[in-house]
């Protein structure tokens, strides 16, 4: 089993490592590239998607993820459709409700995600397709508004951690990012996702997102990695793993005063196993390959690479994580 690789690039660092990081990805084969919008925590996703696609030649670059508050779905719109014609249609919109890291800072709470999120990208399919967008959502609108370019089958890939979320994605989606579910609830939000997109009859990319821990280092960034996805976790999977209201608390105060690596040490270590593909590099590989086959996952996202600790530390974790898959890695043209 070959399978189709996604990098994902969090813009901590300069715009300028973050294009090498992108090239390099697209030299071993990945398939696409994923740009975080995390607000003031990152550079701008816009201005480092343009620098990505200026870059490479093969690789698709697409938001990874943005979402209906920070910025308005039509600045969302004309940006990629812009950077999509730059780049000869290799732009995607990968679009969810956003979380506490993005939005917390900038002051925005979050009213009804769900159907925000719903209006968004009924809206983006209207203005790609050349329609004029009318639109009185929770928290933005539309009044007569035409994009006048764009393609009709720009490419909109939802992302999650709810049921509601997944049900909106298999719905109205071309695809659905499966971030660090737990790993009990994976063949369920599969065989959902498939089902939806099946009744309404469209093609559908289903990825999978998490961190390989082969290494005591990698299960440290992955309890810091968990942080701010576990307090916005459903209740359901909180209680799956024995995480209580305390335990959120807690995790959210230490978010708020340091960040994510203040609140790593509150993430019990035998809670990452339920979320992470862990072991040895083999075991590892195989566990990803298997679950894959197993479920009908189209294409795996490596964790995210911040060129804040250095350009060569990240080259050198990308390239060590496609080592672990060795020749199972598919290049652009499959």
């Amino acid at each position: 089993m070959t399978i189709p690789l996604g990098i994902s690039l969090m813009p901590h660092g300069p715009v300028a490592d973050l294009v090498e990081l992108a090239q390099l990805a697209e030299n071993l084969g990945c398939c696409r590239c994923w740009v975080y919008d995390e607000g003031l925590a990152t550079r701008d996703v816009y201005v480092t998607m343009t620098a990505v696609v200026l870059a490479t030649s093969t690789i698709r670059v697409g938001t990874g993820i943005t979402n209906p508050y920070s910025r308005h779905p039509g600045t969302t719109a004309s940006a990629i459709a812009t950077i999509d014609e730059l780049s000869g249609q290799r732009a995607f919109v990968g679009i969810g409700a956003g979380g506490g890291m993005t939005l917390g800072p900038l002051g925005i709470e979050r009213h009804r995600p769900v159907a925000t999120v719903e209006s968004m990208v009924r809206a983006l399919r209207d203005l790609y397709a050349g329609q004029v967008v009318d639109v009185d959502a929770e928290s933005f609108g539309f009044r007569g508004a035409r994009l006048g370019y764009g393609r009709a089958d720009m490419e909109i890939i939802l992302a999650g951690r709810g049921p509601r979320m997944t049900d909106l994605g298999g719905r109205l989606a071309d695809g659905f990012v499966l971030s660090w579910v737990h790993r009990d609830l994976m063949d369920d939000h599969v065989a959902s996702l498939r089902l939806a997109a099946q009744t309404h009859g469209r093609q559908f990319t289903i990825v999978w997102s998490t961190m390989l821990v082969t290494t005591d280092a990698d299960l440290g960034v992955a309890r810091e990695s968990l942080t701010f996805r576990l307090v916005d976790s459903p209740t359901a999977v909180k209680d799956m793993i024995g995480m209580t209201e305390g335990d959120t608390m807690a995790i959210r105060d230490a978010l708020r005063q340091g960040g994510p690596a203040a609140a790593a040490h509150l993430v019990r270590e035998e809670w990452v196993p339920h979320f992470v593909l862990m072991g040895s590099p083999e075991a590892v590989a195989d566990e990803m390959l298997s679950t894959m086959a197993r479920c009908g996952i189209d294409e795996f996202q490596l964790p995210s690479v911040s060129a804040a600790a250095g350009a060569e530390a990240a080259a050198a974790s990308i390239c060590r994580t496609a080592e672990i898959f060795g020749g199972e890695v598919a290049g652009q043209d499959r």
